[in-house]
């Protein structure tokens, strides 16, 4: 039994056709097929169904796929343990924030290209969480505060927010100084979060109101810059706004919780050498770079 067929079971059963996977894995459909024919060949049982639509798993494919998945991880695990120096080759699939992803995130992801030449490096830009298993990533950098789920996360660097207003805002409805007085401010938000204040030493939580949303923190600071609500935003996109006076930070004496940035990845026992490298690379940035996060040197918001 081929490990490449597994592998193209796996891409075909995780995309449901074979043409995704064949985008996916970036060979031919006629490559993908011949592979899931020669693996349903040496099984004895038909794995995928094939439609005009697509294909879909059979009884025995959808048994067997969890199967096909752990032993590809195995295999990439078993050879990365043999050659732990060597270089780092087959495809790096990573998801991360359009807000400040492309400006922050980026250099990481074309240093880590660059030092291995033989690594495929697929990164995708977008506010929206991805399934990381249904869409086949090796793993995602995620900011904010993470809900529980299933995912290995590991946290990489502090992440400094504020709420923040416009000064004709603040002229015109009050600056919030309790939570209390918060609720009633109409929020800027990205669907239907809560926020998290600190009191004393305890962390609460509320959950805001407001018309605006967008899924963009860039988005979100331009409409606070435009007197629309108040928004809690990270320091590294509002600092320039502060400093220049067009925000201004409210409800000071209650300020948000740090948040994080983290590399999350499917469960497993063992993280994936690229994976780990990757996030190694991001604590390294995160520590020799704090101006990019709108921090000074002790690591407090800066702009203020």
């Amino acid at each position: 039994m081929d490990i490449e067929d597994l592998r193209t079971f796996v891409e075909v059963a995780d995309t449901g056709g074979v043409s995704a996977a064949a985008r996916r894995l970036g060979v031919s459909k006629s490559i993908v097929s011949r592979r899931l024919i020669r693996l349903e060949a040496d099984l004895g049982v038909q794995l995928v169904a094939r439609t005009t639509h697509g294909a879909s798993l059979t009884e025995a494919g959808t048994t067997f796929r969890d199967y096909a998945a752990r032993v590809c991880a195995e295999i990439d695990v078993a050879r990365e343990t043999v050659s732990p120096g060597g270089d780092l080759r087959g495809r790096l699939r990573v998801a991360m924030p359009l807000t400040f992803g492309p400006t922050h995130f980026a250099p990481v992801i074309a240093a880590m290209a660059r030092r291995h030449p033989l690594l495929h490096v697929h990164a995708t830009y977008g506010d929206r969480f991805v399934d990381l298993v249904a869409e086949g990533f090796d793993c995602a950098i995620r900011v904010g505060y993470l809900a529980d789920s299933n995912l290995i996360a590991r946290r990489v660097g502090p992440i400094h927010g504020s709420f923040v207003a416009s000064p004709d805002y603040v002229r015109a409805h009050g600056s919030p100084e309790t939570p209390e007085e918060l609720a009633g401010h109409p929020a800027l938000m990205q669907g239907t979060e809560t926020w998290q204040y600190t009191d004393g030493d305890a962390i609460r939580t509320f959950r805001p109101q407001g018309r605006f949303k967008a899924d963009n923190g860039v988005a979100l600071a331009a409409a606070a810059v435009a007197g629309l609500g108040i928004a809690w935003l990270p320091d590294c996109i509002t600092y320039e706004y502060v400093a220049s006076g067009r925000l201004v930070r409210v409800m000071t004496r209650h300020p948000p919780p740090p948040a994080a940035a983290y590399v999350v990845r499917p469960p497993g026992p063992h993280a994936a050498r690229k994976v780990r490298e990757l996030t190694e690379l991001l604590i390294e940035h995160f520590a020799s770079a704090p101006e990019l996060w709108g921090l000074d040197a002790a690591g407090r918001g800066s702009g203020a």
